[in-house]
């Protein structure tokens, strides 16, 4: 029997669907068992190296173990297979590794640097860089670099330009962001991940020109200030000396500006900051910078008082801005002439436009410091020439007294006449007080990185102490000053006690007869009257020195007063006349008026009149206060 013909038939729509559902299922879920099946085969042996949980959860748990290790074909495989290639699935970041400084590095001994592995970790456990348990998760970036960059042993072989720079990240700004759950910088955001390059690369986001787009990713306004400012139009003009954000604020151990180990610390910014372009006379001689700007604060008040500890006083970005610094020729600059009063008006209230009058930045060693310079001129040849013949003055006296050390020595009478009242004792006690009060304080001020400053100056930056004490030392000599004028004024006795102290024709003669008996010219010193040239000249300089110090020490105490009715070169020459004058009263009080009640060998050890009123018997027989003994050379 003849067999029918076989005929096809439209398939119907319930076998149409089975068989969709078929490829579905063969498409999407073969592979995964296939990849099960691998994986399952791999671990079997594998298993006591690779943990099967942390592979599950891994960003390459889908694809299985034959997507990486596609060259295995059979089970075992060879002892040593081949390696599997990220470039396969990751051929752009591949590209980038190996054309960086990881991918082109080699150590001496021939081993590569950095691999995948050694940042994304065990590479069956690989996570997702935005997985917080990832090895390249922001938070844990730094950690990552540092099993290599924190290494002496990776250092020495490779290299590294940078000494510990993860050490120092760890103490920036940008580290204790992280650690406070905040995305601050970290590594990759500043040198790339892939693709990282040598700074000295132009490709490099820290290459010198790039370096302030690469801070103002995070630090828009400060970014765009920076551009419009003289530093960053000359880097637009391709300077290379131009600072940048590194150059003044660090690189891996960027601090906050109110930490004293930051370069933009207010007390490091003149010389550690500022300084290390504007105090250089290479950079000042290539670009015609002003030189001795640096210098001028160091010695100005401003310079003092924030190298003595007082952090609030003004520095260079104080009046010249941050990173918006422009030259003062400029309208919008801080120290333009016309913006001067509002920009120092900052911390002097009222600082009127006389203000602007005349150089900020003076240095007396100049000429163009005008009277500041002739005021020192005057001064540093003064006080050469007073002090110096004073200390020649008195060495000649102590080497004809030591010769004969027995000739002035006069047995003290029952009563020698009283010579300073109590209340001139009173007002001398007070001097004494406040006089080596003034030169320590004073001077630590000038010189506050001596060491007989530090003490002192220790309590500088929180309490100020230097400061009261030199005007609490101030007002106490100046109430010594004030009663002894006044009781001049009303009493007669004391006027007419003091007229012995006016100058006559005959002190310039004692003078040099006393030079002539020091050089053995005369055989007998000058026999003065009820005073001698010596308390003239300490009387009359105490008073000039005192009044000058009073009227100078008033404008620089209360400088905002001074600052809004005077032009600025008052407070300049104030400034001078202070210093110079403190110098010369210093030196005349050890030069000449210790000699005189210490050392002289006729009042030796100490002319106690001071504390009970009545001089040596010896100086009270010269003056003719009491009989002269009879003199042993003349025996």
């Amino acid at each position: 029997m003849a067999s029918k013909p076989q005929v096809w038939r439209m398939p119907t729509a319930r076998s149409l669907v089975a068989f969709l559902l078929l490829l579905v299922v063969w498409a999407g879920v073969s592979p995964a068992d296939a990849a099960d099946d691998a994986t399952e085969t791999c671990l079997a042996c594998h298993g006591e190296k690779i943990d099967a949980a942390r592979f599950a959860a891994s960003t390459h748990a889908a694809f299985g173990c034959s997507s990486c290790h596609a060259a295995i074909t059979e089970y075992p495989h060879p002892e040593k297979p081949a390696k599997p290639d990220c470039a396969t699935c990751h051929e752009d970041a591949f590209a980038a590794h190996r054309a960086s400084v990881h991918g082109t590095a080699v150590a001496p001994d021939g081993k590569p640097a950095a691999g995948c592995a050694d940042c994304h970790g065990n590479v069956h456990a690989i996570l997702g860089h935005d997985d917080a348990a990832s090895a390249v998760h922001w938070s844990n970036v730094a950690g990552t670099c540092a099993r290599c960059h924190a290494d002496e042993e990776m250092a020495a072989r490779f290299r590294f330009p940078v000494v510990r720079p993860v050490e120092a990240y760890l103490k920036s700004a940008h580290a204790a962001a992280v650690v406070a759950g905040k995305h601050g910088a970290v590594c990759s955001d500043c040198h790339g991940s892939h693709d990282i390059l040598p700074g000295s690369d132009p490709r490099s986001p820290l290459w010198h020109a790039t370096v302030p787009e690469t801070c103002g990713k995070c630090h828009v306004k400060e970014l765009a200030a920076y551009r419009e400012s003289v530093h960053g139009e000359a880097l637009a003009r391709g300077l290379r000396d131009a600072p940048v954000c590194t150059d003044c604020h660090g690189e891996h151990a960027i601090l906050p500006h109110t930490a004293p180990a930051s370069p933009v610390f207010s007390a490091n910014i003149p010389l550690e900051t500022c300084g290390r372009c504007h105090a250089s006379i290479s950079l000042s001689e290539k670009y015609g910078l002003p030189s001795g700007q640096v210098a001028s604060f160091a010695d100005s008040y401003h310079g003092l008082a924030l190298r003595s500890g007082q952090l609030t006083a003004a520095n260079c970005a104080s009046c010249h801005g941050v990173h918006d610094i422009q030259p003062s020729r400029d309208p919008r600059s801080h120290v333009a002439k016309a913006n001067l009063p509002a920009t120092c008006g900052k911390c002097h209230p009222g600082a009127g436009v006389n203000f602007a009058l005349g150089p900020v930045h003076v240095r007396a060693e100049t000429g163009g410091a005008g009277a500041v310079w002739w005021i020192r001129f005057v001064y540093l040849w003064g006080i050469g020439l007073v002090v110096g013949g004073m200390a020649a003055h008195n060495l000649l006296d102590l080497w004809r007294k030591a010769r004969r050390p027995a000739a002035r020595h006069v047995a003290a009478p029952a009563v020698v006449p009283e010579r300073m009242s109590r209340a001139l004792r009173w007002q001398h006690g007070l001097v004494m007080l406040s006089f080596p009060v003034l030169v320590y304080t004073g001077f630590a001020l000038k010189y506050p990185e001596a060491w007989w400053a530090a003490p002192l100056l220790a309590w500088e930056t929180h309490l100020g102490l230097r400061g009261w004490l030199h005007r609490t030392a101030a007002v106490v000599m100046l109430v010594a000053l004030a009663w002894h004028v006044g009781q001049l004024v009303v009493d007669r006795q004391l006027r007419a006690c003091m007229r012995g102290l006016l100058w006559s024709w005959r002190d310039p003669r004692d003078v040099v007869a006393a030079f002539a008996w020091g050089l053995g010219l005369r055989p007998e010193p000058p026999r003065p009257g009820r005073f001698s040239y010596i308390e003239k000249a300490e009387y009359w300089a105490f008073l000039w020195g005192s009044a000058l110090m009073a009227v100078t020490g008033f404008v620089l105490w209360f400088e905002n007063v001074a600052l809004r009715w005077l032009p600025k070169w008052v407070a300049d020459v104030a400034t001078a006349l202070h210093f110079y004058e403190a110098i010369l009263a210093t030196l005349a009080i050890v030069v000449w008026h210790l000699y005189w009640v210490i050392f002289d060998p006729e009042v030796y050890p100490m002319d106690a009149s001071w504390w009970h009123g009545r001089p040596p018997a010896s100086r009270a027989a010269e003056r003719g206060e009491i009989e002269a003994p009879e003199d042993p050379e003349e025996r």
